[in-house]
């Protein structure tokens, strides 16, 4: 068996990094807090660009996760690209979850990310 580099993996680990960082974009962005900006003062305080910071970035990382899920859908068949994708980002989600945000840990959940992550691997092996 040889090993080759095929950048479509590549491209659908990186999809699925800004997947987790564009959810997490979207969680900290307020569109009230958007719409109470006094664009009149806008580039007076920090204020305003913080406040718009989560939107740039749920919009940067939405379009980077479109553009690379859809150069690894050149390569890798749909369903098992989509499949590997989803996986990845749910995995990093309940990682960034876990140790950043400190949601309770339970081992049922390492389990149950086991158990996705034997299909991921599962998946790559039979594309």
């Amino acid at each position: 068996m040889t090993l080759s580099f095929n950048p479509a993996w590549l491209y659908l680990v990186i999809a699925s990094v800004m997947e987790v960082c564009w959810n997490y974009s979207l969680k900290y962005t307020s569109v009230a807090k958007i719409k109470a900006i006094d664009w009149s003062q806008f580039f007076a305080g920090s204020a305003g660009i913080v406040t718009l910071v989560p939107a740039i970035c749920y919009v940067a990382f939405g379009v980077g996760n479109v553009f690379f899920f859809s150069k690894a859908l050149n390569v890798i068949p749909a369903s098992t690209a989509f499949a590997i994708w989803m996986g990845m980002a749910l995995v990093g989600i309940k990682i960034v979850d876990t140790l950043v945000l400190k949601e309770a840990f339970q081992w049922a959940h390492v389990f149950y990310i086991g158990c996705i992550l034997v299909g991921i691997i599962g998946l790559k092996r039979t594309a």
